[in-house]
């Protein structure tokens, strides 16, 4: 069984592109449209790596970020942003996030870097 990845994303149609892409590419994946379903998967399962909207009603991407760190300090996170806020990017960097990918992304860019963190 390959990596484990959790997709976050409130639009349904991104959840279901990325989940068939890395399935494709052997990865087992888990997906929540918003912050509670994502804390409980990343409790439950344990991914290796979290691709994180940062829109998402209810609890932004900072907020689960954070939270994911709480679980595990060393979860690897990938944030995805629509917006081009560089305070928001900032701020994530500083809490732990490898890199980010502005919407719409390449998704052969992003399969690429999902394959760098993993072997990270």
């Amino acid at each position: 069984m390959g990596s484990k990845i959790l997709i976050v994303d409130d639009q349904y149609g991104i959840r279901i592109l990325l989940n068939e892409v890395f399935q494709r590419e052997g990865y087992a994946t888990y997906q929540a449209a918003n912050g509670m379903q994502a804390l409980e998967i990343a409790r439950k399962h344990r991914p290796d790596l979290v691709l994180l909207d940062m829109k998402i009603p209810g609890m932004d991407g900072i907020e689960i970020l954070k939270r994911l760190k709480d679980i595990d300090p060393d979860m690897k996170v990938i944030i995805m942003t629509a917006y081009g806020e560089l305070d928001m990017i900032q701020e994530t960097k500083e809490l732990g996030a490898l890199m980010h990918f502005a919407k719409p992304f390449d998704i052969d860019d992003l399969r690429a870097a999902v394959k760098k963190c993993l072997a990270l």
